[in-house]
């Protein structure tokens, strides 16, 4: 089985998927706090990893594994949280998979993954893993995590580690559909950049512990190029923001893990680090079910 692409955006915008990295026109990185739609939000997530898949995977792919299932900088392993629950016989969604790492751990224990991600480039690297190992492939999907090209109960467990849903610009609809998709009792887990970072500069150093952005702002962060099209975007919700639209979508909210720095990890990533880690939490991470 290949990569299957669902179109959820209008065709004429999608990219050559023979094209690589190195063929997309670089973009500008000027940062703003503006106003991103669904459509702008999901066109520049699909470009952005496109283009930086490779790199991504360079710098953190050691840190990552090949097989490893890690809900965050921080470290926790799902091997040790075990948030999902009992995973062996279960139908597994991965939203924003990447490279699959996460569906693979969950293959070699049981489950039937299913990857899915808005990056070509991301899913071609599970390819690329794959064929290395010898393995049987993961079945991956490119498509919009808002707009699931699954029917309703398909799967018992849905997951996703920091892929996706900060990227949505409709988070309340992305829920929806995990719902939809979802049978009745099942799991959605996923992990996020913690709400408070917000707040303070992303940076690991002592820049970094200063606040200096209202954590009630909710007004995007964009990247965007000279035309103004944006290249980046994130979109931030608070605590009460995520809780209420898991609660509309359906689903009952079962834990809310806030994982402490570990002793002994010295690593940085990007605005993670010990300094920060050990002071403010860096990953919120929502364990809900289905209704």
């Amino acid at each position: 089985m290949g990569i299957v692409t669902v179109a959820t955006t209008p065709q004429s915008d999608l990219h050559d998927l023979d094209t690589t990295p190195a063929q997309i026109e670089e973009d500008g990185d000027d940062a703003v706090r503006r106003a991103a739609g669904t459509g702008e939000s999901s066109r520049a997530s699909r470009h952005w990893w496109d283009r930086n898949a490779d790199e991504y995977q360079d710098e953190h792919g050691e840190f990552l594994g090949d097989d490893r299932f890690t809900w965050c900088p921080e470290g926790l392993d799902e091997a040790d949280a075990r948030l999902l629950g009992e995973v062996a016989g279960k139908d597994v969604l991965e939203i924003g998979a990447g490279a699959a790492q996460c569906s693979r751990w969950l293959a070699a224990r049981g489950a039937r993954p299913v990857a899915l991600d808005i990056s070509y480039r991301q899913l071609q690297h599970s390819r690329r893993i794959d064929l290395g190992r010898g393995n049987a492939p993961v079945p991956v999907v490119q498509a919009d995590a808002a707009v699931l090209p699954f029917a309703g109960a398909s799967f018992d467990l849905a997951c996703s580690a920091y892929g996706a849903v900060p990227f949505s610009a409709d988070t309340a609809a992305l829920m929806r559909e995990v719902h939809r998709v979802l049978r009745p009792g099942g799991r959605w887990v996923f992990s996020v950049t913690h709400p408070i970072r917000w707040a303070f500069p992303d940076e690991p150093g002592v820049e970094g512990l200063t606040a200096t952005s209202s954590y009630f702002d909710r007004t995007p962060y964009v990247e965007q190029d000279e035309q103004g099209r944006a290249t980046y975007v994130e979109h931030h919700r608070t605590l009460g923001d995520r809780v209420r639209e898991l609660v509309a979508a359906g689903f009952r909210l079962v834990d809310l893990v806030e994982p402490e720095w570990p002793a002994g990890l010295e690593q940085e990533w990007g605005g993670w680090s010990p300094l920060r880690g050990r002071l403010i939490p860096g990953t919120a991470i929502f364990v809900t079910e289905r209704g």
